[in-house]
């Protein structure tokens, strides 16, 4: 049976998303995904895994696509929802990609990255490895969805990261917090050294991606037919605004004029602070708002979305309820609602989109 999705439908989406990103749409985008069909062929030999990391580098990049392209025949895809995958090695890889060991362990289902030595920060410097193991995995993997699906299915660009988060694998955060008052210049000298290495990377991946992969995606599920990524800067939790508008904003700025389309990864109530300066930005189109572990969810923070209106943002909320406040309020236009996938049976899902006006 295969994946129950067409090139017909990406026109459909494609279309929705160019007047999403525009201002054009008067209602929210929901992307929903429903498990649970019948895939018509039996279940590949090889684990599905959150972490494309998981998989040791003996499996062939065609066999992570092949299950790939299993999970995604179990699936429907309602509303704005379109067929992706993501090469998933761990938030923050361009560390791995510029010479720390990338740690993989299944066992407690976590990634991360650990520098081979703990240099002061006068001696770090990032260099461009065009032969580094991690980027070509990727890139295998990128080529061998491409030939399989011709772009029928979006393949996501890989978790580069935040640049002061990469450079905290190397400079661990208690070190660089200090950092930030002692040796500024230094600091900013490695940011900007990061900040070059992220762009090769992501054109590097684009240049294999683009002559058939349907537009942009990351990790978050938004789709854009121009380039697009979500920006990031896990780090800023733990800085004043101050030190945000000088060691995050100009940095985030210069990547947001170099894409088309851009949000930034609000993540956790210690980045509240940073809002006002974000919402200043006249390149960033949007915000995603993680309320973070421990804390209320959904409506409890709908003076956040309505600042982020407030501010010409668009925004990506995590919650249906907020997605029908926000249209109630008349922000439904700058609304985007990523489901990803779970136990919601078609009938409620259909009964939602219908309530949001989504066909």
């Amino acid at each position: 049976m295969g994946i129950d999705f067409s090139f017909d439908r990406w026109d459909a989406v494609k279309e929705t998303f160019d007047r999403w990103w525009a201002g054009g749409l008067d209602r929210p985008v929901i992307t929903w995904t429903v498990e649970g069909r019948d895939p018509g062929r039996p279940e590949p030999d090889i684990p599905a895994h959150g972490f494309t990391a998981f998989h040791d580098l003996s499996v062939p990049a065609e066999a992570i696509v092949d299950r790939w392209d299993y999970d995604l025949s179990c699936r429907t895809f309602l509303g704005d929802a379109f067929p992706r995958v993501w090469p998933n090695f761990g938030p923050g890889v361009l560390a791995a990609f510029v010479g720390a060991d990338l740690i993989a362990t299944p066992e407690t289902q976590t990634v991360w990255f650990q520098p081979q030595a703990r240099p002061e920060i006068a001696d770090i410097h990032l260099e461009y490895d065009p032969d580094n193991v991690w980027l070509r995995r990727i890139e295998d993997i990128c080529r061998a969805a491409l030939d399989r699906w011709g772009g029928l299915v979006q393949v996501s660009l890989t978790d580069l990261g935040g640049n002061l988060d990469v450079l905290s694998t190397f400079r661990p955060a208690e070190r660089l917090l200090l950092d930030l008052v002692d040796h500024p210049d230094e600091v900013m000298r490695v940011l900007w050294e990061a900040h070059e290495m992220w762009h090769r990377c992501y054109a590097r991946i684009d240049a294999i991606l683009r002559p058939a992969n349907p537009g942009y995606s990351a990790w978050a599920g938004i789709f854009s037919p121009d380039p697009f990524y979500m920006l990031q800067c896990d780090f800023a939790y733990m800085i004043s605004p101050q030190m945000f508008a000088r060691f995050v904003r100009p940095e985030l700025a210069a990547t947001c004029r170099k894409l088309t389309n851009s949000f930034y990864h609000l993540d956790g109530v210690g980045q509240l602070a940073h809002l006002d300066l974000l919402l200043a930005m006249g390149d960033l189109d949007g915000v995603q708002w993680i309320p973070g572990s421990g804390q209320p969810q959904g409506v409890h923070w709908a003076n956040v979305y309505r600042r982020i209106a407030a501010g010409g943002k668009k925004m990506q909320v995590l919650d249906l309820e907020t997605v029908e406040l926000m249209s109630r309020e008349g922000h439904g236009g700058k609304v985007i609602w990523c489901t990803g996938t779970g136990p919601d049976t078609e009938a409620r899902a259909r009964a939602a989109l219908e309530r949001c006006g989504v066909e």
